[in-house]
């Protein structure tokens, strides 16, 4: 298994951010966003937020890669739907590269 965390802001608007939260209610769930979270490898997923900064943990099997999973999502409609609407409410962070979304965090401590 692989552990990922990956961070990411959202627009600093409390409306806003209060309907990114209800989007990620487990009943706002699309079906096919969460089947393919889980057909690309990942076998945990959760997000967490303090302020308009958000924080994934991602667990995988040893086989994911950002890759493939990349490719998987440019050839899925719904996918391609679920991040426009998503974009509403995010914004990169300062240093992310054009068009860049989550960014990877490195580990620089453990227990």
């Amino acid at each position: 298994m692989k552990k990922y965390c990956l961070a990411l802001d959202l627009v600093d608007d409390p409306e806003l951010i209060a309907q990114y939260e209800d989007w990620h209610k487990k009943e706002n769930a699309w079906p096919a966003i969460t089947k393919s979270i889980t057909d690309s490898g990942i076998s945990n997923m959760e997000i967490y937020r303090t302020g308009n900064r958000l924080f994934m943990i991602m667990e995988t099997d040893d086989n994911f890669s950002f890759e493939s999973k990349a490719a998987m999502d440019e050839s899925n409609p719904k996918v391609q739907e679920w991040e426009q609407l998503m974009w509403k409410f995010q914004q990169p962070l300062p240093w992310a590269k054009n068009g860049e979304k989550w960014i990877i965090m490195n580990q620089i401590f453990h227990l």
